[in-house]
């Protein structure tokens, strides 16, 4: 028996290639998933795609309200008890203008989705994790995270505050039981990647199930000693 076999297992953006790659992976490994996103018709065709005989539940959720989210926690304690691990691979990738030409509306488009939606989470999933003894969390940051790249000032800060927000879980939580690592992925082989990037060498992109190896690596008992860290998969690029 796999050792996360029971554990209750948020995935956020679980609607995208990579969220629901990562919930079939855990899912296979007898997990009980909750599938969150803000598009229930695909989360639901998610659903059905899973292995037969899987515990799941699917929550609509606005990631970028406290509210929603919050009400969204609460419902897994309500049905499921506790709250174990939270995948926050919710997220998304526009390349804007120059930095001085970037609106306002731009601007927090990047932050709210790539950075608020992981601080909403944390403000209602650790609670109840310091209640029920520990927990695991997974963010995801990005390659562009470590450099600044033109025309991509919005994307690159949003990616490099998540991991600022990781190191500083990490260290409020290092006494509790509480994993807190991010993952730096690298261009991922997605249906929308390839099609924005037909002529591109695919074979050197990083597949989804590569990344949710990692993830479901950083929520097992082999990381326990893990925290705080910001774990490049780069693939070949």
């Amino acid at each position: 028996m796999s050792e996360l076999s029971n554990k209750i297992v948020i995935i956020t953006g679980a609607a995208g290639s990579l969220g629901s790659t990562t919930a079939s992976r855990f899912a296979r490994q007898g997990a009980t998933v909750v599938l969150v996103d803000i598009n229930r018709e695909r989360l639901e065709a998610v659903q059905k795609s899973l292995p037969d005989g899987v515990k799941s539940s699917v929550i609509e959720t606005n990631l970028l309200e406290q509210a929603s989210v919050d009400a969204m926690a609460e419902a897994v304690v309500a049905k499921y008890g506790t709250i174990d691990i939270i995948a926050n691979i919710a997220g998304g990738f526009t390349m804007g203008p120059l930095v001085h030409e970037t609106g306002e509306k731009e601007w927090d488009f990047m932050m709210d989705l790539n950075l608020r939606s992981i601080f909403h989470t944390s403000r209602a999933v650790i609670p109840l994790m310091l209640r029920n003894g520990g927990g695991r969390i997974v963010n995801i940051s990005a390659r562009a995270a470590r450099e600044g790249k033109a025309k991509m000032g919005a994307y690159c800060a949003s990616k490099a505050a998540v991991i600022t927000l990781t190191e500083s879980l990490a260290a409020e939580h290092k006494f509790d039981n509480i994993n807190v690592n991010c993952i730096l992925p690298g261009t991922i082989d997605t249906p929308p990647n390839r099609k924005e990037m037909p002529d591109a060498d695919h074979s050197k992109w990083v597949p989804t199930e590569a990344l949710a190896d990692v993830i479901l690596f950083l929520c097992s008992d082999a990381s326990r000693c893990v925290t705080g860290a910001a774990i490049p998969v780069f693939g070949q690029s």
